[in-house]
């Protein structure tokens, strides 16, 4: 009889211990998954404020000490890298004129978490005025600022010989 009664608590606690690492490990990835979805929804107010041309809308998205950078390759095959300050990429959107419309795809998000940090990778195409631009990636760094990801760093890559949209425009 004892050894029964041992065989069902060795048993029950391996139940228990599953069930509890399961239970853990599904409020693990129901939490991430919320995390992500806020960090798209700061990438998505980051984009519409561009499309608006609205300076106000952009600051919400991006940290006070926010930079970028976009890296090319020249006709001459020079590559370069150029940056951009928060103050200038804010006057660059409010100098948008209402009459141009900007359109980035994002083809895909590749988001990683680690704790207050996240980075996410967005291949994308870029059209301007309906008509097809460039395409690239962009390389997003934020940082949860107490519940609020904002976008502290931006690069992205532009170029157009090797986009698909390019060849499909052909």
């Amino acid at each position: 009889m004892v050894v029964l009664s041992t065989k069902i608590n060795n048993t029950m606690t391996r139940i228990i211990t599953f069930l509890l690492l399961f239970v853990t490990t599904q409020v693990v990835v129901a939490q991430q998954e919320t995390e992500k979805q806020a960090i798209k929804k700061s990438i998505d107010v980051f984009f519409q404020a561009l499309y608006k041309g609205d300076s106000t809308m952009m600051k919400k998205a991006i940290h006070k000490d926010f930079s970028s950078q976009t890296t090319f390759s020249t006709p001459q095959g020079e590559k370069r890298l150029v940056s951009q300050t928060k103050k200038g990429l804010l006057e660059g959107v409010a100098k948008k004129k209402p009459e141009d419309t900007y359109e980035e795809r994002l083809l895909s998000y590749d988001i990683k978490i680690d704790g207050n940090l996240a980075s996410v990778w967005t291949p994308y195409e870029f059209y301007i005025n309906g008509n097809f631009s460039h395409c690239g990636a962009n390389s997003f760094q934020l940082f949860n600022n107490n519940g609020n990801w904002e976008i502290i760093y931006i690069v992205d890559m532009r170029r157009r010989g090797s986009c698909k949209a390019f060849k499909d425009k052909k």
